[in-house]
């Protein structure tokens, strides 16, 4: 048991050492949300809203019709997902319209459209079909293309941006059957040949979206480590590999999923592929690096799609409560559908403000966007969760049957359970809501862990630690105090209603609280912090809140400020902030009052076979 228990500690210390070395170490801008749990608010990052300048919206609003004829005319949903297939025809159109070089550069052939046109026309595609949306997005968003934008060589940019810009398909080949968010574990090896010109590849990879038919893959694989301090360091580097005709790979199997049935995910088999070195990107042992650094824009089209995906269920909902009739009165009369209706189009208002936000910040390169890119993942893809069940139990059977069948005996053909499917996913790709947490909440601690790591290191020299002690000493000695007393940084930034004014006052008084119970923790749990998964995830909830609140204020300010005679927006804005502050009160509530000890003891004693009897009864 001591051997097993060393094995699982040594293997656990890889993993962190992995993940480390992969993390941006320095902030370059600022960050809302990192400051927001050290107490300080930068409102001058969220107000004024960076609302979109004209030229580049009429840029946007011109594709944005094209591509919205084209799905209407040519893209038929419901028969992909029945046939589990994007048609050629659509593939091509999508390659005439430039679908497949919206975030290239116009010098390579691309739109060059700015993310923020670019998340627009996800959204577009996703609020109609979600398996054509998966596609574009997993090409441009994480495939190939960004990767090179970011990190290609002008050799590189030069031989691939405009063939992927014309139609060639792409995808990121990461995941492996036995390795998911822990990369110290890949097995997928490049080898070097003897004459050093070349890379052999071989191993598996798993859920590579677009990869059965993909002409170009972005690959990680693990290269010969290097030698640091006498110990070995993993090295994982990221090759461009091209598919069409090369010997050694293969696509082995074509997943087939719960929701999102017209796209091509697959296991793919390398086996001695040889790759000239000139594909490796930005250099070895960037990898994991690479894709971190990729991931915090590529994620952004999540939260850009789910919003649309709220939007349509939103719609769905408003109609057919309008529509259908129980009990003398149209269902949306009925106060348990109009709550329901309520807080749907509250959420939703928010998505969109925490979506156009960290888009406009991805444009503007003014700020470090890890964490907004992040909590965007992680609000809306929970949010549009919740927001699809909903619309399914206002449709009733109507929401849980087909559209197809609908269709089939006269009904309306609305897609509310295909598009219940297809939400699932987004809780889980591109980082797993628990992953989310566990990075933010890594994040959050950063400033802390840089002070205080240093000192607990046996590795700093005596003197080193004592200087590092009396630094500590001294700035929290400043920085604890201003957690309790405090001068608020709100300066006007913009003019806002005695509504949304009372919520920007809640943000920063609990962006303090929030600092000062997470110091308490740290303080509290040192190191074992990091196994209390439970009040780090709490903390991370208050703070996913808080961003949410400041986003949707910004937005309805921004827009009361266009039209006045309006008051939507800060209605919107004002019932969501509500809401989030009950949340926000039960998360602060439960890191004191809570069974986590128990609930932890009671799911290893269920692991371990003592509560067995629970599952009498059933088909074994």
């Amino acid at each position: 048991m001591e051997l097993l228990k060393g094995k699982e500690n040594e293997a656990k210390a890889k993993s962190l050492e992995v993940a480390e070395e992969a993390r941006e170490e320095s902030w370059k801008y600022p960050s809302f949300v990192g400051d927001l749990f050290t107490g300080k608010v930068n409102w001058g990052l969220l107000f004024p809203f960076p609302e979109q300048d004209e030229a580049d919206k009429k840029i946007g609003d011109e594709f944005l019709k094209k591509l919205e004829n084209f799905l209407r005319t040519k893209v038929d949903a419901d028969a992909i997902d029945r046939n589990s297939l994007i048609p050629d025809e659509v593939m091509k159109g999508l390659a005439e319209l430039g679908c497949f070089g919206m975030k290239i550069p116009k010098e390579y052939g691309g739109l060059g459209l700015s993310q923020i046109n670019y998340n627009r026309a996800v959204g577009l595609v996703a609020s109609h079909c979600g398996s054509t949306a998966v596609l574009l997005s997993a090409h441009q968003s994480i495939g190939v293309p960004q990767p090179l934008k970011m990190f290609g060589t002008p050799e590189q940019k030069k031989k691939y941006l405009p063939m992927l810009a014309k139609g060639a398909v792409s995808a990121f080949a990461l995941t492996e059957p036995e390795v998911g968010s822990d990369p110290a574990k890949m097995v997928t090896t490049a080898v070097p040949t003897e004459d050093g010109k070349h890379y052999l590849i071989t191993g598996q990879k798993l859920w590579c979206t677009n990869g059965n038919i993909a002409d170009v893959l972005v690959v990680m694989a693990k290269t010969p480590p290097k030698i640091v301090n006498g110990k070995e360091k993993t090295q994982i580097t990221a090759f461009i590999v091209e598919t069409k005709d090369t010997p050694g790979f293969e696509v082995a199997h074509r997943c087939s999923f719960m929701g999102l049935k017209g796209i091509q995910n697959g296991l793919l088999k390398f086996t001695n592929v040889k790759v000239p070195k000139e594909n490796i990107i930005w250099g070895l042992g960037q990898g994991l690096k690479l894709a971190l650094v990729t991931l915090n824009t590529g994620r952004l089209t999540v939260p850009a799609a789910c919003t649309a995906m709220a939007k349509k269920s939103l719609q769905v909902a408003r109609e057919w409560s309008n529509k259908r009739v129980q009990w003398g009165q149209a269902i949306g009369r009925h106060e348990a559908v109009t709550a329901k209706i309520s807080l749907m189009a509250a959420t939703t208002f928010a998505m969109d403000g925490v979506t156009l936000l960290t888009s406009a910040m991805a444009d503007l390169h003014k700020t470090d966007i890890r964490l907004e890119a992040a909590m965007a993942k992680l609000f809306c893809t929970e949010a549009s969760w919740r927001i699809a069940d909903d619309s399914v139990q206002i449709r009733g059977g109507r929401g849980y049957e087909t559209a197809d069948s609908l269709r089939g005996r006269g009904e309306e053909p609305i897609p509310v359970e295909r598009v219940m499917r297809d939400s699932r996913i987004n809780l889980i790709i591109e980082g797993t809501s628990e992953i989310m947490h566990l990075f933010i909440a890594r994040e959050a601690m950063d400033p802390h862990l840089r002070r205080i790591l240093p000192l607990m290191s046996a590795k700093t020299p005596l003197g080193q630690r004592i200087q590092k002690a009396f630094q500590i000493l001294f700035h929290y000695g400043v920085w604890y105090p201003r957690q309790w007393v405090y001068m608020s940084r709100w300066r006007e930034h913009a003019k806002v209603s005695s509504k949304i004014r009372q919520h920007v006052r809640f943000i920063e008084k609990t962006s303090h609280k929030l600092a000062r119970a997470l110091f308490h923790a740290m303080a509290a749990h040192q190191q074992g912090l990091e196994k209390r998964q439970q009040i780090l995830f709490r903390f991370v909830n208050i703070g996913t809140d808080l961003f949410a609140m400041a986003s949707a204020c910004s937005r309805a300010a921004y827009m009361t400020s266009q039209n006045p005679s309006d008051a939507g927006p800060e209605e919107l804005a004002d019932l969501f902030c509500r809401e989030a502050k009950i949340r926000i009160g039960r998360e602060f509530r439960s890191q004191h009052e809570n069974d986590d000890k128990m609930i932890y003891k009671l799911g290893r004693n269920f692991l371990e076979g003592k509560y067995q009897w629970l599952e009498e009864g059933i088909v074994k």
